[in-house]
């Protein structure tokens, strides 16, 4: 087995109805590299990646990221850091997992620094779930730990969002008594919309005894809602998930964290090993450190976003309305259709839900983009 796992993580492996065969699939899965079963070809091409190049003048609103890039401040550490590339500086790391703990009014090991929040948020549901411990999630919703689920052969019951779009949380409390994990993503991917403060606090009040609520706040600074680093503060049974790809423009760098109390983050630690990249942890200490980028981006993003949905009003198409800097549009056909007219146009826009199928989803891009989108969204549907 592999060396992150010491034997009371094995025992508590197999207490919780996994087989030795499970665990050496794991083990070897970990050996291998952390993201290897989930990021498959099959699982890339779900996420709207694109294999080979694109067209130079090609529009991409397909994934979410934001085409500002990192901030100015970020990119002079990156620059600065570059040189001593050769090291693991992991000093660097404690620095950024520090100042984030000071900034949300945590001590240190209350925050597991991560490249990115895609590891946490699939070992949350290696380490919280199991075949007897279901793993419950909104319909639609983020789909990349569902696969760490099926991975794994943990059951995922899917919850549908409100009639307002957001997450039922009395239906997802209740799905079963037996409940590993809830996830929520606030706001919602794919939607962009948001379960209020007062859901939140309800599902973690309510949820099954000796169950985690996973909240994932990867767009909470594009909407600029109240985000939920105060209950860890208090010692509830959550693992809040944050990540620099998004208002940090930071999707390439990988930089993100898991808040949570120092024995729930134990249960998600031992499914990861080795450094982070240093570019990454510098780049989060220095977007940190700025007090203008958030505010700034919050409102270039909501005016691109405003200005996109106002068009699709005037035109009188339907959309959900979304907080994000992500939306999805009513296009009255199989969405796949949409999909492939536009990247005809050089226009690549996001996937569509099993749930949802004739909604597609698209990112906001810069009003430059968002502009070639309007241009070709009414040609395709013409």
């Amino acid at each position: 087995m592999n060396v992150c796992l010491n034997r009371q993580q094995k025992d508590d492996f197999m207490k919780r109805g996994f087989s030795r065969r499970d665990l050496g699939r794991v083990a070897a899965m970990i050996a291998a590299g952390a993201a290897l079963p989930f990021w498959n070809e099959p699982a890339m091409a779900q996420l709207s990646a694109i294999r080979g190049p694109m067209p130079a003048d090609a529009v991409k609103i397909n994934a979410n990221e934001n085409p500002l890039g990192p901030c100015e401040e970020a990119l002079a550490a990156v620059h600065k850091v570059a040189r001593d590339g050769g090291r693991y500086l992991y000093e660097e790391t404690f620095a950024f997992q520090e100042l984030l703990a000071e900034q949300e009014g945590l001590k240190p090991g209350y925050v597991q620094p991560y490249a990115g929040s895609s590891a946490p948020l699939h070992q949350a549901v290696l380490g919280f779930t199991s075949p007897t411990r279901p793993f419950v999630t909104a319909d639609p919703g983020y789909e990349a730990p569902e696969r760490a689920a099926q991975f794994i052969g943990t059951k995922t019951i899917r919850v549908p969002l409100t009639s307002t779009y957001a997450h039922d949380v009395k239906k997802m409390a209740a799905a079963s008594p037996d409940t590993g994990l809830i996830y929520v993503c606030n706001p919602n991917n794919p939607t962009g919309t948001l379960t209020p403060r007062a859901e939140i606090e309800w599902l973690l009040a309510n949820k099954p005894k000796g169950s985690v609520l996973l909240l994932d706040e990867a767009y909470i600074h594009i909407a600029g809602a109240p985000m939920c680093s105060d209950l860890v503060a208090q010692d509830k049974d959550i693992v809040i998930l944050r990540t620099f790809s998004k208002i940090y423009g930071m999707a390439g760098l990988r930089a993100g964290a898991a808040i949570g109390r120092p024995d729930l983050l134990e249960k998600v630690r031992p499914w990861t090993s080795g450094a982070l990249p240093v570019t990454g942890m510098v780049a989060a200490t220095a977007s940190l450190k700025s007090k203008t980028v958030v505010a700034e981006r919050r409102k270039i993003i909501g005016d691109v976003r405003r200005d996109v949905l106002g068009f699709l009003d005037a035109h009188g198409f339907e959309y959900i309305p979304s907080v994000s800097n992500k939306f999805m549009v009513n296009v009255r056909r199989p969405g796949r259709e949409i999909i492939d007219a536009l990247m005809k146009e050089k226009i690549y826009v996001g996937r569509v839900w099993p749930s949802m199928p004739q909604h597609v989803r698209v990112s906001v891009g810069t009003q430059e983009e968002m502009n070639k989108f309007k241009t070709a969204f009414l040609k395709v549907m013409a």
